[in-house]
């Protein structure tokens, strides 16, 4: 029997484990129905990876199919988890494993981003001169991975009508909210939108939107508004089944037991570490995006 074990990061609020649990519960019906489908969590809540793999195993899985629910190709995802496999690994000689891709960058991932802005009764097409979307993520102390923010930033940029879309970051790194902020109202953004892409709601969020009054308080000539946060739109559901489906077949573009870099990592990465914030790192590339019309420069004041 083949299992598939969805693995959520995990969070200190309740209400984000929640979310990821109702997810599934959603995805469910979507998914072959001979499959074992079990759910995880990497911190903060149980169970635990090893106790999911476990729970495959009890049940008569001889495969175990390992999905990370995680916006991009991270720390996490790269090191972490495969870690956890490799254990699995020794203790289930018998059982085989695959390990899938994160959510990574996807088609549907810019058109849930675009869904957000029009929730707000944002025309992403319209005339937007004077508007500017901050594109936020959590930070991390990794370079690469913070460069993949910017990344889907700019697709994202290719997929609407906005002069500015500036990439930023909650904590850990520069540039930070504020600075995002900032550097879009000294570029002639009379309105700014806040796009967090994040995927479960929790800590940071509520930070965030105390952050918004503030800024409301302090640019009071400005327009802020916050969009929804990626979350668990009906659309991860595709990206989520194009995982599965992927790993089913065999086609998984990034594989970390072959990353010459992880096991070297491990020596100086303790794996069962336990911390808020998510690292975004990428291992994969993405391309494809098509090329349109040129758009104005910067935002004249």
């Amino acid at each position: 029997m083949k299992a598939i074990l969805l693995v959520g990061h995990g969070s200190r609020d309740p209400e984000g484990n929640e979310q990821v649990r109702q997810f599934i519960d959603q995805l469910k019906p979507r998914l072959d129905q001979s499959l074992l489908i079990e759910t995880c969590f990497l911190e903060f809540e149980m169970p635990t990876i090893s106790q999911g793999i476990e729970t495959c195993v009890i049940k008569g899985a001889s495969h175990v199919i390992v999905i990370p629910i995680m916006l991009l190709p991270a720390g996490h995802s790269k090191i972490h988890i495969p870690a956890s496999i490799d254990e699995a690994k020794e203790k289930y000689p018998s059982v085989q494993f695959t390990y899938g891709r994160p959510i990574g960058v996807h088609e549907e991932t810019l058109e849930i981003c675009k869904s957000r802005l029009e929730e707000l009764g944002e025309d992403v097409h319209g005339e937007n001169k004077d508007t500017a979307v901050l594109f936020l993520g959590r930070g991390g102390s990794d370079p690469d991975a913070n460069s993949e923010l910017y990344k889907i930033a700019r697709l994202f940029y290719e997929k609407v009508n906005y002069p500015l879309v500036e990439p930023a970051f909650m904590g850990v790194t520069d540039p930070l909210i504020k600075q995002g902020a900032e550097r879009c109202i000294k570029l002639g953004a009379k309105k700014i939108i806040i796009l967090p892409y994040f995927l479960f709601t929790g800590i940071l969020i509520k930070r965030l939107e105390v952050l918004i009054e503030e800024f409301r308080l302090f640019y009071p000539e400005h327009e802020f508004k916050l969009a929804g946060y990626f979350g668990f739109h009906e659309r991860l559901k595709t990206i989520i089944e194009d995982r599965i489906n992927e790993a089913l077949e065999g086609e998984v573009k990034m594989n970390c037991d072959t990353c010459q870099y992880r096991l070297a990592a491990m020596e100086h990465i303790d794996h069962h570490h336990h911390h808020d914030h998510d690292h975004q790192h990428s291992h994969d590339d993405h391309h494809g995006h098509h090329v349109k019309s040129e758009k104005a420069g910067v935002i004249e004041a």
